[in-house]
């Protein structure tokens, strides 16, 4: 199920939300090494990847254990059976605690990009519209941070870097069902994209959450970064805004 649209105006321009969108987009094209926009892996592209993101993405084993990865800590964290291995980390000036926000920040490929931005600006402009700016960046950044904890309890001793602003995002969207729970969203059902109709965001929002927990273990996904940002985001609206929540229907669209 594809959100295209809600139907919930806004009173301002949402600039942080823009601004989330560009820096995405300036990372993944000029920061990134171009390894991630080709369409076509090879062996190179492939290594190029993974330096980069073993240098600069969060890694579940480092944070469980505050230290850049290893040949012990590897060793330790795959309960492999080696011979003595040398704790020199492969990237010693790495900083756990940037990784986490520089995660935020990093996409696997074109696709992945797109995907989250997509959701972000659908989402996004209303929940910053109704939150105030400040505390809008808030919660999506804590989103984020608490999306990387709630993935690193699932997995604690795995060394697949983490990567992508969907935690943050989930946040977003766990906010959206809190404060615009009856809003309308126009949606479609791919392939099926010329039949467009009409849910709730209560509804949207639900399912997608829902289905989560039936994400295929081998696809990648970080289902549990998704869940604890989700989560997060509806606690923090909740306390963020006792007394301003209210169902928004607007009759013209806000947002594409």
């Amino acid at each position: 199920m594809l959100p295209l649209r809600d139907l919930n105006p806004t009173r301002r321009v949402p600039l942080f939300t823009l601004l989330l969108i560009a820096a995405n987009i300036v990372v993944f094209l000029f920061v990134q090494p171009g390894a991630f926009h080709g369409s076509v892996p090879t062996s190179q592209t492939d290594r190029d990847e993974a330096s980069f993101l073993y240098e600069n993405a969060v890694v579940p084993c480092e944070l469980t254990h505050w230290s850049p990865l290893s040949p012990s800590l590897v060793a330790s964290c795959s309960g492999a059976r080696v011979g003595p291995a040398t704790a020199t980390p492969f990237f010693p000036h790495k900083s756990i605690a940037l990784s986490v926000l520089a995660s935020m920040f990093l996409h696997a490929n074109w696709v992945h990009l797109i995907g989250n931005l997509w959701f972000l600006w659908i989402f996004g402009d209303n929940v910053e519209d109704r939150l105030g700016r400040l505390r809008y960046l808030g919660c999506y950044f804590a989103a984020g941070v608490a999306a990387t904890l709630g993935q690193v309890a699932l997995t604690p001793n795995s060394v697949a870097p983490l990567l992508g602003a969907s935690g943050a995002i989930a946040g977003v969207l766990g906010a959206y069902l809190v404060l615009f729970p009856r809003a309308k969203v126009i949606s479609v059902f791919l392939p099926l994209f010329f039949l467009p109709f009409v849910l709730s965001a209560r509804v949207l929002l639900l399912v997608w959450f829902v289905l989560q927990f039936f994400t295929n273990p081998n696809s990648g996904v970080a289902w549990a970064a998704h869940v604890a940002g989700f989560i997060f985001g509806i606690v923090f609206a909740l306390v963020a805004t006792p007394r301003a929540r209210a169902p928004a229907v607007g009759s013209r669209p806000g947002s594409w």
